[in-house]
């Protein structure tokens, strides 16, 4: 249940097979499934529980009065849905399936537990919380300074290389089960304008969208003209130095 989350948090520590197993474990105790377009949590629900995306897509966002819709943030397998969540009172926004969705609710019990045991899962787990901020930070800046081509290319390379990085590729090839509305609503563009700007980026060769899969067949190309720097995503294995084989552990800092 929790491979997408292993290989996530791999990419910052290498965890040993007893942290594996109690991350599955955790993840594996409450497993729930859900439609499209249902939500996992609406804004002005109280949150309890951590969602961790199993299989499926969903996405963060928040709608106006007049029911225009901002997505904020997609979530793909191993994706946890706001690891402090469970902190507030009260939702500020909502998190919703854009597939068949299947989600882990994890109590903050068990996820306090699991950063008191196992203080590698600690620092990946913050590891996670850092670069969902650094995410956040690069979508602001994509929408602000970004034009309408930069802004769908940038997007496709985040989410490709999110994708390899919990073994959702294949060679050139990922899913993208996304609709033209929905990235519309995750880049500030009118559908009508994503239509057309995804048939100049298909025109140049430098995608080729077909039902729910995506394919870059140069992703240094789409790179140089979408202005995209992987370094936010932090996919460098930062934390090598926690190796579960002996490596440096440092102390939980309270």
């Amino acid at each position: 249940m929790a491979t997408a989350l292993i290989k996530k948090l791999e990419g910052f520590v290498h965890l040993s097979a007893e942290e594996r197993d109690a991350l599955t474990k955790a993840a594996s105790e409450r497993v729930r499934r859900i439609r499209a377009r249902e939500d996992i949590i609406r804004e002005g629900d109280s949150p309890r529980d951590v969602n961790l995306v199993l299989e499926g897509w969903a996405c963060r966002y928040k709608t106006l009065e007049d029911g225009r819709r901002q997505i904020i943030a997609f979530f793909i397998p191993g994706d946890m849905c706001d690891l402090d969540i469970s902190m507030l009172h009260e939702m500020d926004h909502s998190i919703g399936a854009l597939t068949a969705l299947t989600f882990a609710e994890i109590s903050r019990s068990t996820i306090d537990r699991l950063m008191a045991t196992y203080p590698r899962i600690h620092q990946a787990l913050a590891w996670q919380a850092l670069v969902s901020a650094a995410v956040q930070r690069e979508w602001t800046v994509n929408i602000g300074q970004r034009n309408a081509t930069e802004r769908l290319a940038h997007l496709f390379c985040e989410l490709f290389l999110r994708l390899r990085a919990v073994g959702r590729t294949h060679g050139d090839i990922c899913e993208m089960p996304v609709t033209q509305t929905e990235l519309a609503e995750a880049t500030g563009l009118t559908p009508v304008h994503v239509n057309r700007t995804l048939q100049d980026l298909r025109a140049s060769g430098l995608i080729v969208l077909k039902g729910r899969e995506l394919r870059i067949p140069d992703l240094a190309e789409l790179q140089r003209v979408s202005l995209f720097h992987p370094n936010y995503l932090h996919l460098d294995h930062e934390g090598a130095q926690f190796d579960a084989n002996g490596g440096e552990i440092k102390p939980v800092v309270e």
